[in-house]
């Protein structure tokens, strides 16, 4: 490619980034705005799932720019503001939900489901096992056995 054509290239993909934020949506004060974009990586889309609200251009992810540059104006700390979020949304909306039981317990669950599953066949197997080995034959099953030898012998 001629070095005109990808200087052209690039300067266009850097006038795309700058138009995806709509300049009517920042704050004002450069110091509130910079502390409303420093959260919005934070922030899940709630419809594009994995990516951040500073990501996406989903109509969820502008309400929720929104929301967080009014908060962030009406004086609220970082803190106050990803509460705020988690109150409204549930855990979920984080990219990075904070450490808690339940969340422990839903990462821990499914493992502890197959190794218990996993103790309890080998268990159930063993046992089987086991059980198999201890039976001894009666001494009607021992004639049998004998005659049956006998019978393939021939």
């Amino acid at each position: 490619m001629k070095p005109l054509g990808l200087t052209g290239l690039i300067l266009a993909a850097v006038l795309c980034m700058g138009a995806a934020a709509d300049p009517s949506e920042r704050l004002a004060d450069p110091v509130l705005e910079a502390r409303a974009k420093a959260l919005f990586p934070e922030i899940r889309c709630m419809v594009c799932q994995n990516e951040s609200i500073d990501d996406s251009q989903a109509e969820l992810a502008v309400d929720l720019r929104k929301i967080v540059r009014e908060e962030v104006a009406a004086g609220r700390t970082d803190t106050q503001v990803r509460s705020y979020l988690v109150q409204r949304y549930g855990e979920y909306v984080m990219l990075k939900p904070a450490f808690s039981l339940t969340n422990a317990a839903l990462w821990v669950t499914p493992f502890a489901i197959v190794f218990l599953g996993l103790i309890g066949f080998f268990g159930l197997k063993r046992s089987s096992l086991d059980h198999a080995q201890e039976t001894a034959l009666t001494s009607e099953e021992q004639a049998l056995l004998v005659k049956l030898q006998a019978s393939e012998a021939k």
